[in-house]
């Protein structure tokens, strides 16, 4: 079944087909629904290559996602529900999504523009990459728009999304704080990456607020998996003053700090607190159940493809915005759109990227308090 067959069918030209299957305001309803109703009896579908030309869009967002990590068998679930989240909020936008694949030292510095030209896509959005990646930082000095969720860049038409990670960690610390701990510590993520330096500044801000000193052996590092924060939280119980709660910034860190605990004969929650963040699916299936620090994956991908869309709306693309995008409204391509385009102000072409943040919740359970 081709379009002239289809046309054949319907009883006229096969332009009356393309402008009825692309929306042209020069077809009636009626003769669109009509030849719509047949192409699909017929099992007739477009030639989307064709299709971009005539309409000169695709339909199609770019992917990147590359931790760096995963040749070394490491994955993250909270990302794997991240790009569960972001195929979604796309395909109930009508966006088709292609994984861009990871560029080789072969590869020219350029190839994720290369890739983004060659297959017409509408735009990018990036979930995770390495640091200082040239084909990223390309990328972004182009005229495409990009959306980086946790990802840090700039360039004339790019926007951060991002949860709260600071006011998450304070949480944190005001939570432990309340149960009575003042010797908190806390396991970071690689601090090259600005989730991990901004939970790190919030645990910071927050004992500082509380009067509680942080001597530096009280700030382990880890890498956002189980057997650094198992390290870590070895090396903290060390200490000749060790900490009697521990806030880790990722989930599986803080797993691995109960398993240290555990291995030191130590007592979860009575001997040792801890937190963790995220709330991946383990954080519910260990016992005691891990307190956390929630991320709205769901929001997070709804708010990088409404920004996404709103930098695609816009007709001015040297206009950025700031805006705090809540749980509810993140669930509203069209509020997060307005909030993009809103207070713009002029900025250089290599500008920082606009910030979109999604509120963090604390889920209270068996790590940090008995009987929750």
């Amino acid at each position: 079944m081709n379009i002239r067959e289809l046309a054949r069918r319907s009883g006229v030209s096969t332009a009356t087909v393309s402008r009825a299957l692309n929306d042209r305001a020069e077809v009636s309803e009626a003769t669109r629904e009509r030849i719509r109703r047949l192409a699909s009896e017929l099992g007739y579908a477009p030639n989307e290559p064709a299709r971009t030309l005539v309409r000169r869009r695709s339909d199609t967002i770019g992917l990147i996602w590359d931790s760096g990590q995963e040749a070394q068998g490491l994955h993250n679930p909270f990302l794997l529900g991240l790009l569960s989240a972001v195929r979604t909020a796309l395909s109930e936008a009508d966006y088709h999504l292609m994984l861009l694949t990871t560029p080789t030292p072969e590869d020219p510095d350029a190839s994720y523009l290369q890739a983004v030209r060659r297959h017409n896509l509408e735009g990018v959005i990036v979930l995770t990459t390495p640091p200082d990646d040239r084909c990223l930082r390309v990328l972004a000095a182009s005229n495409v728009p990009c959306a980086g969720i946790d990802t840090a860049f700039t360039g004339p038409r790019t926007v951060r999304v991002s949860s709260d990670n600071a006011a998450g960690a304070e949480a944190a610390v005001e939570h432990l704080y309340a149960l009575g701990h003042r010797r908190i510590a806390t396991v970071t993520g690689p601090l090259h990456l600005p989730p991990a330096a901004e939970r790190l500044a919030g645990y910071r801000r927050a004992c500082q607020r509380l009067g509680l000193e942080v001597p530096e052996e009280y700030v382990a590092g880890g890498d956002f998996f189980l057997e650094s924060g198992e390290r870590a939280a070895r090396a903290l119980l060390a200490v000749d003053r060790p900490p009697t709660a521990i806030f880790a910034a990722g989930d599986q860190m803080a797993i691995g700090a109960m398993h240290a605990a555990a291995d030191a004969g130590l007592s979860v929650p009575r001997d040792l607190a801890v937190v963790g963040f995220d709330d991946i699916d383990a954080a519910a299936l260990v016992r005691p159940a891990l307190t956390t620090v929630a991320q709205d994956q769901r929001a997070l991908g709804e708010a990088a493809v409404a920004a996404l869309r709103a930098l695609l709306d816009d007709s001015a693309p040297s206009r950025t915005a700031t805006a705090t995008v809540h749980a509810s409204a993140a669930r509203s391509v069209g509020a997060a759109a307005q909030a993009a385009k809103g207070a713009g102000t002029e900025q250089s072409e290599r500008r920082a990227a606009a910030a979109h943040i999604v509120p963090t919740r604390l889920l209270i359970r068996g790590s940090s308090r008995p009987g929750t």
